[in-house]
């Protein structure tokens, strides 16, 4: 059984709304809605809350659903995250490194310039982007 009708299951048997439920965890009764028809997932202190609130167990709510399992290891993986991160602070520096050593022939050969340019903002956008997840 997927966690979402885990959570509809169960928000019904305790004679909750999505409303209430959503006021209690303080998040919108949107993401309720988004949980229980599994359209998104929990993150683990929700599913923590959730837990409480319906007073069900972390391992009756979770097991089952490989994709929720995932999505877990996946949110909270520390070392994965980290990784992306100091690979793409490397490939920022090595561009940039890159753009001061061969001024001189970048900036005569226009697509050349070009590239390496967009190169540079997708990196950097890139990289703010893993900055701002990790937050």
């Amino acid at each position: 059984m997927k966690i979402g009708e885990k959570l509809r299951d169960a928000r019904n048997q305790k004679g909750l709304t999505q409303e209430e439920v959503a006021d209690e965890i303080h998040v919108s009764r949107q993401t309720i809605s988004n949980w229980e028809n599994n359209r998104s997932y929990p993150d683990i202190i929700s599913v923590i809350l959730l837990s409480d609130l319906y007073q069900m167990s972390l391992d009756v709510l979770l097991k089952g659903d490989k994709d929720m399992i995932e999505h877990l290891n996946e949110s909270t993986n520390i070392v994965n995250s980290n990784k992306k991160l100091i690979i793409m602070g490397l490939l920022n520096i090595v561009v940039f490194i890159f753009m001061i050593i061969f001024n001189q022939i970048i900036s005569e050969n226009k697509i050349l310039l070009a590239s390496i340019l967009s190169l540079s903002i997708i990196s950097i956008t890139i990289f703010f982007y893993q900055i701002i997840r990790k937050f």
